[in-house]
């Protein structure tokens, strides 16, 4: 007998993916806690190392290098990441507030959001300058101002409110990214600047600040921030172009609303790190007060927490072992960059500088980003001996199966299948198999119903009923009609009933939106328990006149193509760990886009339409240029494409049904070698709407359709007489 799977019983939630959070991802990965369902809710899909973003801000880094990628990370662990920006939790019901979804549950929760250094206090701030933290918000702000200098948009002018290390070390940074044209200032309103590190190490800093042309205003505190300026206490105007603020740290406002325990707004913890007020809610990194022994916020105390909460989270997740304490050291060494390559060092009063430091501190920071480039692969399990012939050939490449269009069957399979299933008896049944939805008499106007699922792709069950419900009405669009039922298909993985209960509730709950918002309703379903999760609906659409098929393009006709590709080869390589996170995070924003208005749009003209899923734009298209007896002409270089998607099949990405596709339908394409070929192929989640209008009307429906919230509508080729087939032109 095979081993049963074990059933998931808690549920781990980390809200925000700071350094120690990220850590303990990574060593998840390598031995997670079986029956454990682990989440992190996030709002991007990176998190910036601040380690690093002084170099980043000197020019030394580029932005990605001080990225950790927290989707890979995330499939590293095994974990589910939500995209959303916590907002609140109910420590009594134990469940974090999310914007735009459904609470997430939680059995032991754990905060690392880290801290702000916004300035709300000072008048002017919120307007015209930018805080230091969060780091990922600052880096896009000063990656566009510098682009502005370079281009003559902006003045090389900047300002920065805060002198202790965190501020001179960026001044610093900015001198030397603006080189001589630059002014830079730094504004501290006590007397002496840098009053956190060792007399040495400041003298040292102080006149690398000299050096560098850096004009150091102590005693001066700022009292107004305008767009061009910040107005001192006495009245003074130190010019700015760009005003960083890097004064204070300050916590998020909502965590005064949770009941947790603060000192100034931090949250308390124990020895434990967990929370003073609650044990099932543990906090860590700059956004956690230590009780038991105080320290300034620095990643240094993030890195080292980073143990002890994966082992107290096991312990606390399986009811077994003994609580560990965290004990911070009384010191540690700064190493403080000095915008050039080189730093000053500052522990036990011994100031050191020089190149040979940045050095140092650069294989530090390296070092700590390659734990997250590095991430390493459990091996497969051993396959038996004795095998039946074919299993090996079956397994070659060693490629996972796809989820989403691209664990569907190939086109020529399905259509060899569905070739003995005989044409429709009842006479109140229009079409059978070969049209995106059986087409039903109804009343005085028709009737469409249709059936899909998805095996998911992504381990938030919200995001993935999203994209499912999305993705089932896509053929009732494609046909004109209206939705009007779903009836849900919902299999879970193994896990307890509390589980099941949480997890069924944010599907329904997700998919009751989409398709409320589509004017459907949710009428029931079907559940079971199975090795995956896999979601699906059945869907029904009326409309008053009859539904558009696939027959009926004309040559001239123009081919509008509603949302990007590039689904496919994104999913594929994100399970490769392989893909961006960005490019995933585009990708599924992607795969939510409804396209009810769009179809409506594209329905008062269409001559003909479909929808672009598993068999891929060329697939599909094929589909409907044999439906009507015409030809057509692809414009490559009109195809709007996901980001990355390029990128990654030019790196030899691909799902696992792309050569099936390309098998069926490349005999029918024709035109030069280009890498964007392959995409044609690409299975499509939720994709696009396909439709062949006249040629006069394009323009207007191209607008109208970007209008409804599709952005990558785009006209991209047209229909002409001819056998049919599908040339590719890449002139355009």
């Amino acid at each position: 007998m095979h081993a049963r799977p074990l059933p998931l019983t808690r549920d781990i939630v980390l809200i925000g993916g700071g350094h120690t959070h990220a850590l303990v991802l990574r060593m998840w990965g390598m031995r997670p806690l079986p029956g454990a369902r682990l989440t992190l809710i996030n709002p991007l899909p990176t998190a910036a190392y601040s380690g690093m973003l002084p170099g980043h801000v000197a020019g030394h880094y580029p932005r990605d290098a001080l990225q950790i990628d927290l989707v890979r990370l995330a499939r590293h662990a095994g974990a589910r990441l939500i995209l959303g920006r916590a907002e609140g939790i109910e420590t009594a019901a134990r469940r974090v507030h999310v914007p735009g979804r459904p609470p997430v549950d939680y059995d032991i929760a754990s905060i690392d959001i880290g801290i702000s250094s916004d300035m709300p206090r000072l008048p002017g701030f919120a307007l015209h300058a930018v805080p230091a933290k969060p780091l990922d918000a600052f880096a896009d702000e000063w990656d566009g101002f510098v682009t502005g200098v370079a281009e003559g948009r902006a003045e090389p002018v900047v300002a920065v409110i805060g002198g202790g290390v965190a501020g001179v070390e960026l001044a610093l940074a900015a001198a030397h990214r603006l080189g001589p044209g630059g002014r830079v200032s730094l504004i501290e309103a006590a007397e002496t600047p840098l009053s956190a590190v060792g007399r040495g190490a400041r003298a040292r800093l102080l006149a690398h600040l000299d050096r560098a042309g850096v004009t150091v205003l102590a005693g001066a505190p700022a009292a107004k921030v305008h767009a061009d300026a910040v107005e001192l206490a006495d009245g003074r105007l130190v010019p700015s172009a760009f005003t960083l603020g890097a004064a204070g740290t300050r916590p998020q406002g909502w965590l005064a609303d949770t009941g947790l325990d603060l000192v100034e707004g931090f949250v308390a913890v124990r020895p434990t790190l967990q929370t003073v007020s609650d044990p099932a809610v543990f906090a860590v990194g700059d956004i956690a007060h230590l009780s038991h022994a105080p320290r300034p916020k620095a990643g240094v105390y993030a890195v080292r927490q980073a143990p002890v909460l994966l082992h107290n989270l096991g312990v606390a997740a399986s009811g077994t072992g003994t609580m560990r304490s965290y004990r911070p050291q009384r010191d540690y060494l700064k190493l403080i960059s000095t915008g050039g390559r080189g730093a000053v060092a500052d522990k036990w009063g011994l100031p050191l500088d020089g190149g040979w430091l940045w050095r140092w501190k650069d294989r530090i920071d390296r070092r700590f980003m390659a734990l997250f480039d590095d991430l390493p692969q459990m091996p497969a399990p051993a396959l038996p001996k004795r095998l039946a012939a074919g299993v090996r050939a079956e397994l070659a490449g060693g490629k996972p199966l796809c989820g989403g269009c691209g664990a569907k069957m190939g086109p020529g399979d399905l259509s060899a299948a569905l070739a003995t299933l005989p044409a429709p008896q009842r006479e109140d049944v229009l079409s059978g198999p070969g049209d995106d939805a059986a087409v039903l008499r109804h009343g005085v106007g028709w009737q469409v119903a249709t059936t899909d699922h998805l095996r998911a792709f992504t381990e938030d069950p919200v995001t993935m009923a999203r994209i499912a419900a999305v993705h089932a009405m896509g053929d009732v669009w494609a046909m004109g009609c209206a939705p009007q039922a779903a009836l849900a298909q919902v299999i879970l993985p193994p896990m307890s009933a509390a589980l099941q209960t949480r997890t069924l509730a944010e599907i329904m709950a997700a998919a009751a939106e989409v398709f409320g918002a589509a004017g459907a309703d949710v009428a029931g379903g079907h559940t079971s328990l199975g090795a995956e999760l896999t979601l699906g609906f059945a869907v029904t659409g009326l409309s008053a006149q009859e539904p558009i098929g696939k027959a009926g393009a004309r040559p001239g006709d123009a081919l509008i193509l509603t949302k990007p590709l590039g689904t496919g080869v994104i999913l594929a390589a994100e399970m490769a760990r392989a893909a961006p996170g960005a490019a995933v995070a585009a990708a599924l924003a992607s795969m939510q886009l409804p396209q009810g208005a769009a179809a409506a749009a594209l329905a008062a003209r269409a001559h003909a339409m479909t929808d672009v899923t598993g068999f891929g734009l060329a697939g599909h298209l094929l589909e409907l240029l044999q439906a009507s007896g015409v030809a057509a002409t692809l414009d490559l270089a009109a195809i709007p494409l996901l980001p990355g998607a390029l990128m990654l099949a030019e790196a030899g990405q691909g799902s696992t049904l792309l050569p099936a596709n390309r098998a069926a339908v490349g005999p029918f394409v024709t035109g030069p070698d280009d890498p964007r070929v392959d995409l044609l192929h690409d299975p499509q989640t939720a994709g696009g709407l396909l439709a062949a209008v006249p040629a006069d009307a394009a323009a207007a429906l191209v607008a109208e359709v970007r209008a409804a919230g599709l952005a990558a509508a785009t006209v991209i080729g047209h229909v002409h007489a001819g056998e049919p087939g599908i040339a590719l032109d890449r002139s355009g």
